[in-house]
């Protein structure tokens, strides 16, 4: 479906609800799927539009959420259904995620946050076990458990798109072998309660201080420890280790009021979780990293590696794996994921010097360094969204068009080979000690593609860099931002 068909039927189902028309349709960041995101709204009625091609997965997720809901338990209400069940309406939890808080946290875990984090697990422990009761888990897509055949899919994942593209060496039968023994010990949890399969911070919202959760299409039945372990090893969380502890006893103090828990049991099975989805993370980053290179996910290897390092070092596993733990600490040994030393890149005497312009106006702009030259990236083939009207007098730094590049045009595909591109350039200048690279972005009127691939370049060399960057918006900066 053609997004105006999609935003035209949303502008419907929402006037079906509410009975006006919305006068705020805004495309909201892409999910990793194919479902799109609206907020919609109409003086004080605010809802999320969401069109995703895979009915089955819909009717998951609206079948789950309306029996959640049923329950009191803090999931989104759902507002209105399509007649083909390919849309819907959902109640709008406002802005804030759980992962928007550790981007704020800095270099340490504050006190407000381990209590945001206690309110998560305790209604974590509430969702599974009460969200569990009578639950109809034939809307479960594509499994109704998380069973051997669900664990040998992500192993698999895991194995070619992880351990192959990353040249690990490993001997094939000997690791079947391990991956066999290991959903086996697996399976000897209790697994009759619901799993969330992907509880993670982006899929927690946070209002009024309170934990909502979103995105479990991908729910089933099974054991408890999997979303935990999701939880407190989430790769980019960085939890230390004292406090994945004490959430880890608050959550079971947390199930103790709603069934019996043999502790030490539990703990055991929850490690061997810690594994099994570390596995099915990796599987992931592989796919989307080393696979379609996207550089989100290959950024995220280095943390995963190390929850897998503190697993082994610390001796946390009760089934015996050979060559798996063989295989990922060579992995781990040979430092090849390790992130860029950012000391050195700060130090270096390298100044990027980035810049949006308009082909329309000014041109190329010149090299004020006299070393003649460059990268110059042409953003004009990128589906502009200067043609449509609401975004007219916005630039490439609002969120309507930052989402909108995001969903209806190819920039994050463009941006992630202009990494490729200007990284290469980047660790060879810091080595040689060079002092200047300069990269140009233009588009038609410098204001929204070429402003949102110069700023997105300058976030990205500075996190994964430390280096110096000066950044000019030439066309922006010449009209004082007034469009």
């Amino acid at each position: 479906m053609k997004s105006a068909d999609i935003e035209h039927a949303l502008r419907g189902l929402f006037y079906d609800w509410a009975g006006e028309e919305p006068d705020l349709l805004l495309p909201l960041a892409p999910s990793g799927s194919n479902r799109v995101y609206y907020r919609l709204k109409k003086g004080d009625k605010s809802a999320i539009g969401a069109f995703n091609p895979d009915r089955k997965e819909n009717e998951a997720f609206i079948g789950f959420s309306r029996h959640f809901h049923s329950k009191d338990l803090p999931v989104p209400e759902i507002y209105a259904v399509g007649p083909d069940g390919l849309l819907y309406l959902q109640e709008d939890l406002g802005f804030t995620t759980l992962y928007s808080y550790l981007l704020q946290k800095g270099d340490y875990f504050p006190d407000y946050l381990i209590r945001i984090y206690k309110r998560v697990v305790e209604q974590l422990a509430r969702l599974q076990v009460e969200g569990g009761e009578d639950l109809d888990y034939s809307l479960c897509y594509p499994r109704a458990a998380f069973d051997k055949q669900s664990m040998i899919w992500d192993f698999n994942t895991f194995k070619y798109y992880f351990l192959r593209l990353a040249d690990v060496p490993f001997d094939e039968q000997l690791l079947e072998n391990d991956m066999e023994q290991f959903a086996e010990y697996l399976l000897q949890a209790d697994s009759s309660h619901f799993m969330f399969r992907d509880f993670q911070t982006r899929n927690i919202m946070i209002r009024s201080g309170e934990p909502y959760f979103i995105d479990y299409q991908g729910g089933r039945k099974g054991a408890l420890q999997y979303d935990l372990a999701s939880l407190l090893y989430q790769a980019k969380a960085n939890i230390p280790d004292d406090i994945r502890l004490e959430l880890l006893e608050h959550y079971m103090d947390s199930l103790e009021q709603m069934l019996p828990v043999d502790r030490q049991q539990f703990v055991e099975y929850y490690y061997a979780f810690v594994l099994v989805r570390s596995i099915q993370v990796l599987g992931t980053y592989g796919f989307r990293g080393l696979y379609e290179r996207k550089e989100y996910f290959i950024n995220s290897i280095p943390f995963a590696l190390r929850n897998l390092k503190w697993l082994f070092d610390n001796q946390k596993l009760a089934v015996k794996l050979p060559e798996l733990e063989q295989a990922l600490q060579r992995l781990i040994a040979s430092k090849r994921f390790e992130p860029f030393d950012r000391i050195k890149g700060a130090s270096s005497l390298l100044t990027v010097r980035i810049n949006s312009f308009s082909y329309n106006k000014n041109g190329i702009p010149p090299d004020p360094t006299g070393n003649g030259g460059g990268f110059v990236f042409d953003c004009r083939f990128i589906h502009n969204p200067g043609r449509y009207e609401p975004y007219k007098k916005l630039t490439g730094r609002d969120e309507a068009v930052i989402n909108f590049l995001k969903h209806h045009s190819q920039a994050n595909d463009f941006m992630n080979d202009v990494f490729r591109i200007v990284d290469a350039a980047v660790e060879d200048y810091i080595d040689r000690s060079f002092t200047s690279l300069i990269v140009n972005f233009g588009c038609t009127g410098g204001q929204h593609r070429s402003v949102y691939a110069a700023d997105t370049l300058v976030n990205h060399l500075k996190e994964k860099y430390g280096v110096r960057v000066e950044l000019n918006h030439i066309e922006q900066e010449r009209k004082g931002w007034q469009n």
